[in-house]
């Protein structure tokens, strides 16, 4: 999340992640503060309504101030965070941002699973608007890209994703019909009307079929990712299905 505001005559532009790796303390800079202000980290775990930890003010480091936010172990936390600014001199207090960022810890992944992932399904993207338009106009080649989608979306999606949030929060499947994860529920959606339009075209000419697929593939890739997504239950002490809250406030 990038906020942008003003200590006095300060400009200060931040960057305040929503994903971290467990094990790693999360560094948080800002420009030189005048001596009057400082600054604190205020974090609890989420989502629970316990006691707010600060931590110790903002300290120089360099030419800027710094602090962390602590470790966190388990995959798939979360914890809600916030900074306060305090003015000595005035009394002046507030809040950045006015609603806490909701930052979830996962686990390392691999270059060689993360990447064939993204590359996979980026491409499949592609080719199924491909397959689309191509199906169309009625063109013939309409039905070898929706083969391609398929298999794109198979390998990058069934393969190469449960090998993703293996490692990320120490399980393959979170979707139907083991859990409500929307992101496996998505590329399960994707595959299930691809093989129905591919399988439909062997024999029979149905282009309709390729384009509502890739229609409704359009539709999921403009759903953010990880909204519904693997979340820990302080109180169950196990990781379920959590919503990933980017629109905070009217979700």
């Amino acid at each position: 999340k990038k906020v942008q505001f003003d200590v006095d005559t300060l400009e200060v532009n931040l960057k305040l992640p929503r994903s971290y790796e467990v094990n790693k303390a999360l560094q948080i800079e800002l420009p030189a503060l005048s001596w009057e202000w400082t600054a604190r980290i205020y974090h609890r775990p989420y989502p629970k309504d316990t006691t707010w930890t600060v931590e110790p003010p903002f300290w120089p480091e360099g030419d800027v101030f710094v602090s962390y936010l602590p470790t966190v172990s388990q995959k798939a936390a979360k914890i809600e965070y916030y900074l306060e600014f305090e003015n000595y001199g005035t009394g002046t207090v507030f809040q950045i941002p006015e609603e806490p960022v909701v930052m979830r810890f996962k686990g390392r992944v691999p270059a060689w699973a993360l990447l064939p992932h993204i590359i996979f399904l980026f491409i499949a993207m592609i080719f199924s608007n491909l397959a689309g338009i191509m199906a169309l106009f009625n063109h013939d080649r309409f039905k070898f890209w929706g083969i391609i989608t398929l298999v794109l979306i198979f390998v990058g999606g069934l393969i190469f994703g449960p090998i993703v949030q293996k490692f990320a929060f120490d399980h393959y499947w979170t979707g139907f019909p083991f859990g409500s994860d929307l992101t496996d529920n998505k590329t399960l959606i994707m595959f299930i009307i691809w093989g129905i339009a591919v399988l439909a075209n062997l024999k029979r000419n149905m282009p309709r079929l390729t384009i509502l697929a890739s229609l409704i593939t359009i539709i999921i890739y403009c759903i953010p990712h990880s909204l519904r997504g693997s979340e820990f239950d302080y109180e169950a002490g196990e990781i379920v299905t959590g919503m990933i809250t980017y629109f905070k406030g009217f979700l």
